[in-house]
């Protein structure tokens, strides 16, 4: 192909990445439709952006975590609702429950551990500078588990302009 490519008209990027985003949906509204009981060993890890639009998080959460964090959905999440454009969900953080709504667009990855399935999410906000943090881990949660060294069942699009 060509160096000098001209830049799409069709943005294949942002839906290739709304498509992705409705994986989540989905799966999400299977478990809320199951009355929040999620099938098997399966459990999500959720990061996303703080501090974009829409995004719903306890003032303490935001100060320990001012760019991203990740939920996990696994034993101790209730109130799962699960709408077109955003889900929202309660959980525990150092025994204090905290509801959260967080938008579609506004999720970074999406993990489920117990089958190796992972997506990565270009972010639809504005980079920031921000001071680096711990991983946000809500009450009785094991850390993730890393995603297969040779890429399997990750799925990452990355639609950058080619110069």
């Amino acid at each position: 192909m060509s160096e000098d490519m001209p830049d799409s008209l069709i943005p294949y990027d942002e839906i290739v990445q709304e498509a992705l985003r409705a994986v989540v949906g989905r799966v999400l509204g299977q478990v809320e439709s199951s009355g929040g009981v999620l099938p098997g060993d399966h459990h999500f890890y959720i990061p996303f952006k703080t501090q974009a639009p829409g995004v719903s998080v306890p003032k303490h959460l935001t100060e320990r975590f001012p760019d991203e964090m990740t939920i996990v959905l696994q034993n101790k999440f209730w109130d799962l609702k699960v709408e077109e454009a955003l889900f929202r969900v309660s959980l525990t953080f150092n025994q204090i429950a905290a509801e959260l709504v967080i938008p579609f667009g506004a999720i970074t990855a999406f993990v489920d551990p117990a089958v190796n399935f992972a997506l990565q999410f270009q972010a639809q906000v504005d980079e920031q500078d921000l001071e680096p943090h711990d991983e946000a881990e809500n009450d009785a949660t094991p850390l993730p588990a890393p995603p297969p060294a040779d890429g399997s069942n990750v799925v990452t699009v990355d639609f950058g302009k080619r110069k």
